[in-house]
């Protein structure tokens, strides 16, 4: 017999039954598929014609996970473990049939099924904890069992996909075909498992090496504290683990599923939930849809071949689009052109990119000392010398050489958009398109909106972002425009705090234990203190300037807030703690002891008020854009939302 619900099929065809879900755009495991799944079964086991059933998804790929929707709301059946516990206790064979994406609940499903096919692109994970959850529905069990405790750790706690290749490898899929064959495959395969009598339970499979379960997982926290550090999944997963492969496998699921329910009933889990859907909004931009023109971009053009322009030029090379790398000097050029080459060369070795594309990024580079090489491409960015003075000669010589159809970019950081763009006959066509350094590898893109871009330009950017897989955050222009008015405002009360008394160590230190990866302090110094500095303008009048005169100018020379080492190394300054107190005293400012809940509050109360005007003034669209700033550009911990969000719920995500 077969049946139809709106999102699944069930069908029977010499004597293999076929469950096919069919809940665009991925197949999430929500009630009505989840219902679905367990009327399959039972119909499966109902019929005497049914030999074993095939369980795949139409679409795009198998289950992509749970629907996220869902949470927070009344739990409504049948649960997605009981759907899972129906498919593992099948008498008859069942076989998840997988292209695309198992993720989440969707793997954790193959893990109920008995084998398991796929197409040889299809991608397996169990991402939960990116969310601030563990596996919920067996996973944390289930996978060990098949795979190992190491693979399985790597896996749940770590978080990211694996291919179909490295899972038959593993002993997760049991048989990988070409793509565009699985459906049949599925069907022999599940003839096959018909004929082998009895089918095998995952829970049923003994645990390698059980001895060896607590070292496993003592040297995988060891190997990778950075995974753990102030969050609350990463440690619950392994715990989970830990302790459930000592019992029965019922209790086992029983620890499994409480701790997924403490998880996601905490802060950490919303925090980071608003982080998923806060991503998904930012691409939302008042004035652009998908019925806005875009231009097309096939080349395109970077002036400046200094470290910005250098990973400018790489992610450009990596998205497919030939890039003309141009500078003012020869010795400047080919140094930047043999630094892209390399950073190329690292992202082979990296894995990040194979020698056939790498060779092929290479060979679609050229370098230029003319401007009249960019006559021909569609976008062109700007990345040189951070003065207003420099990007508006530059402009002003690409308004004369570049074709009426090309988008004009500057990477500034903090220069008036508006301004720059004055210096062309065609203000609709420039835009600010800034890049977080390292630029081939940092995934924030702030792209700066000025008065006069037009929507065409500002669609085409948004596009492109997405082609260099960066988050986009469309910023109007000001000083700074998000990220960095807010930053520049931190930078201010960081060092206004050390000339009351507050140390400069401990206001990093406080900073770092909250969840950033470098204090205010330590980012000066790897900056360079002397952006912007000048000795003939110098008053010393401020810390900067103090330490500047002194040649303490950075990481670089080995001397700024901090003293370095040969080999880079950190350590703390008494000669810079005594050039903080002489300023101190020389204005006059009175010190004062400081707990680390006041420095905190110190650092971050200016900023989140910063980013509260930033959203009034209409320079960010909505507070969650400024929270993706700081989470993609800035190292703003995940787990903790965001600035904007963190204020909102202070006190509630540790």
């Amino acid at each position: 017999m077969a049946f139809a619900s709106e999102v699944a099929s069930f069908s029977i065809r010499e004597g293999i039954g076929e469950c096919v879900v069919d809940a665009p755009p991925v197949n999430a495991l929500g009630r009505d598929v989840r219902q679905a799944l367990l009327d399959a079964v039972a119909e499966a086991a109902a019929d005497p014609v049914v030999e074993a059933l095939v369980i795949r998804c139409a679409g795009r790929t198998f289950f992509a996970g749970a629907d996220i929707r869902e949470f927070g709301k009344p739990p409504l059946p049948p649960s997605l473990p009981e759907v899972i516990a129906a498919i593992e206790d099948s008498a008859k064979p069942i076989i998840a049939a997988i292209h695309g994406t198992a993720l989440g609940g969707g793997l954790e499903v193959a893990l109920g099924a008995h084998r398991r096919i796929a197409v040889s692109s299809a991608r397996f994970g169990l991402p939960e904890v990116k969310l601030g959850l563990l596996p919920g529905a067996g996973g944390t069990q289930r996978l060990p069992r098949l795979v190992g405790v190491g693979k399985a750790l790597a896996m749940i706690v770590g978080g990211d996909p694996i291919s179909a290749e490295e899972a038959l490898e593993a002993g997760l899929l049991d048989r990988k075909v070409a793509d565009g064959t699985l459906i049949e495959a599925a069907r022999q395969f599940a003839r096959e498992a018909a004929g082998e009598g009895a089918p095998v339970r995952t829970r049923d499979l003994p645990v390698a090496d059980p001895d060896r379960v607590d070292t496993v997982l003592d040297e995988y926290g060891n190997a990778n504290p950075r995974r753990f550090g102030g969050q609350d999944a990463p440690a619950a997963c392994v715990e989970v683990i830990r302790k459930g492969l000592r019992v029965p496998f019922d209790e086992a699921l029983a620890l499994e599923r409480a701790a997924f329910t403490r998880l996601r009933d905490g802060a950490q889990s919303a925090a980071l939930r608003h982080v998923f859907f806060a991503e998904r909004e930012v691409s939302k931009v008042a004035g652009i849809d998908a019925d806005t023109p875009r231009l097309p971009i096939d080349r395109a053009g970077v002036i400046g071949a200094g470290t910005m322009g250098r990973g400018i030029a790489m992610a450009l090379l990596a998205a497919g689009l030939p890039v003309v790398l141009v500078e003012q000097r020869r010795e400047a050029l080919d140094a930047g052109l043999a630094a892209v080459r390399d950073l190329i060369a690292r992202a082979v070795k990296g894995g990040r990119m194979d020698r056939a594309s790498a060779d092929a990024a290479s060979a679609r580079l050229t370098g230029s000392l003319s401007y009249d090489d960019l006559a021909e491409v569609d976008l062109v960015i700007e990345a040189a010398f951070e003065t207003m003075e420099v990007k508006q000669v530059i402009f002003r010589a690409l308004d004369g050489v570049a074709k009426p159809t090309a988008i004009l970019a500057t990477n500034t950081s903090y220069l008036d958009v508006d301004a720059i763009a004055a210096c062309t006959s065609r203000p609709e066509q420039v835009l600010g398109l800034h890049f977080f350094s390292p630029a081939n590898i940092m995934k924030l893109l702030e792209i700066v909106r000025g008065a006069r871009t037009s929507p065409q330009v500002l669609a085409t950017a948004l596009d492109l972002a997405k082609r260099l897989g960066k988050i986009a955050v469309v910023a109007g222009n000001a000083h700074g425009f998000i990220g960095n008015r807010m930053l520049m405002v931190r930078r201010l009360a960081a060092e206004a705090m050390a000339l009351e008394g507050a140390s400069p160590y401990a206001i990093d230190r406080v900073l770092v234990a909250f969840g950033m990866p470098m204090g205010p302090f330590r980012i000066g110094d790897l900056a360079g203190l002397d952006l912007g500095w000048t000795p003939e303008t110098s008053t010393g009048s401020t810390i900067r300037e103090r330490l500047n005169e002194r040649g303490r100018r950075g990481q670089k020379v080995g001397a700024g807030f901090y003293d370095y080492d040969d080999e880079g190394r950190a350590r703390p300054s008494p000669e810079v703690e005594r050039i903080i107190a002489e300023l101190a005293a020389d204005k006059g400012i009175p010190q004062r002891d400081w707990s680390d809940e006041a420095i905190l509050a110190g650092l971050l109360d200016p900023m989140i008020e910063e980013g509260r005007r930033i959203v009034a003034e209409g320079i960010a669209q909505r507070a969650s854009d400024v929270d993706m700033v700081w989470v993609h550009g800035y190292g703003w911990p995940r787990w903790r939302g965001g600035p904007l969000y963190y204020a909102d719920h202070r006190g509630k995500a540790g």
